[in-house]
């Protein structure tokens, strides 16, 4: 298999599983159809958040046993099981409970290993590119299913069809990942065996006395950041009257063309200067959200500022992650860095329903700005060398 068409297929395959975590977006709608409220889907979500810290151990050796992209590819089946789950479900239980588990343990494992995999195939100074590359083709898969899902509704079907479909999507993404393995093999830039995947409370210790504990605390506030927009996003459209498929579907568009542009940009050269300015542009893009109302035309606008902000920002800082790690730690470093991002995504819906449901949307968006900001600053002070 040619290296070319290696790449196309994993980055088919990413964006095939992605579509999965999008439909994260659309829990709470799910969730209204059996009278469950947004506190509901933030503790479905933080058992999710806990799964993925317990699957940090069993992903590091099954990783180790059948390859990285082995790994993937089981983890995929496992994401579509998840879907089928919380399609079927009727009521708040056992189903929602295990398709909470599998998602942390089946999505943490294709976010810390794509990255991983990546970093073998690539050169250092290629890692921006790709990562960007990778990006784009996931955004895809996330943006665009809460849009398929709007579609389905329409056409008079139900969100739980759109899990179906997207069950089916993934099964697909694990047969390409599987048929990949000896192909990522064959053109890594790193012959010989795969440096172990293990996390530990040395490395992590050994993690955090490098820079890289920068970008690993800032990943962490982005995707509090993300999630707090996105995970609540068809509350925050029906409570204003505005249509919720716009956002994800601008947003989208938005991280499409500006990753692929920073494939050849590759952050520039103050990377982290260029991150800074990305993430004041995504706070101010929420505040404008705060005093927006019901207008559909700001709506848009804040969409494409949110994906400019987020949506650009993110692939500089993974490679940053793996730029500012020992080497003989970018492995780990990059499972951490996805373990703190799925700290945010998971588990920050938890306070965040709490907040939508006990004291308003405004609070939630207060907060939301704030962590926008200290990450901006963060990256304000490393970009001037202060570590």
């Amino acid at each position: 298999m040619s290296r070319f068409l290696m790449f196309t297929l994993f980055l088919i395959a990413v964006m095939l599983q992605g579509g999965a975590y999008g439909l994260t977006f659309m829990l709470p709608r799910l969730f209204d159809g059996f009278g469950a409220d947004e506190k509901t889907v933030g503790a479905m979500l933080m058992i999710t958040t806990v799964a993925t810290l317990l699957s940090v151990y069993i992903y590091g050796h099954l990783s180790d046993r059948v390859g990285r992209v082995g790994a993937l590819s089981l983890a995929c089946i496992s994401i579509a099981a998840t879907l089928v789950f919380f399609g079927v479900a009727s009521s708040v239980g056992a189903m929602l409970v295990i398709a909470s588990m599998l998602l942390g343990w089946g999505w943490g494992i294709t976010y810390a290993l794509g990255p991983v995999v990546l970093t073998r195939l690539v050169t250092a100074d290629e890692r921006v590119r790709y990562f960007a590359l990778n990006s784009v083709f996931l955004m895809a898969g996330f943006g665009l299913s809460p849009v398929m899902a709007s579609k389905i509704e329409a056409a008079g079907g139900t969100v739980s069809d759109a899990f179906y479909i997207t069950a089916g999507l993934c099964l697909i993404s694990a047969a390409l990942f599987f048929l990949l393995i000896r192909p990522v093999r064959a053109h890594s830039v790193n012959p010989g065996p795969e440096a172990t995947s293990r996390l530990s409370i040395g490395v992590v210790g050994g993690i955090f006395r490098s820079t890289a504990r920068i970008p690993v605390i800032m990943v962490f506030l982005g995707a509090s950041v993300f999630a707090g927009m996105n995970n609540f996003q068809t509350v925050f459209a029906d409570d204003r009257g505005l249509n919720y498929a716009d956002f994800f579907l601008y947003y989208t568009i938005t991280v499409v063309i500006f990753r692929i542009a920073l494939a050849r940009f590759k952050g520039g050269s103050n990377p982290y200067l260029t991150i800074a300015v990305l993430q004041y542009i995504m706070a101010g893009s929420v505040l404008l959200f705060l005093y927006l109302g019901n207008n559909q035309a700001l709506y848009v606008l804040f969409a494409v500022l949110f994906g400019i902000g987020y949506g650009a920002s993110y692939p500089i800082l993974a490679a940053m992650a793996a730029n500012d790690a020992d080497e003989a730690l970018v492995p780990q470093t990059l499972q951490l860095f996805a373990l703190t991002y799925f700290i945010g995504i998971f588990g920050f819906p938890l306070v965040a329903g709490w907040l939508i449901v006990d004291v308003g949307t405004g609070a939630l968006l207060v907060l939301v700005i704030a962590m926008a900001a200290i990450e901006a600053t963060m990256a304000v002070f490393r970009a001037r060398g202060v570590a």
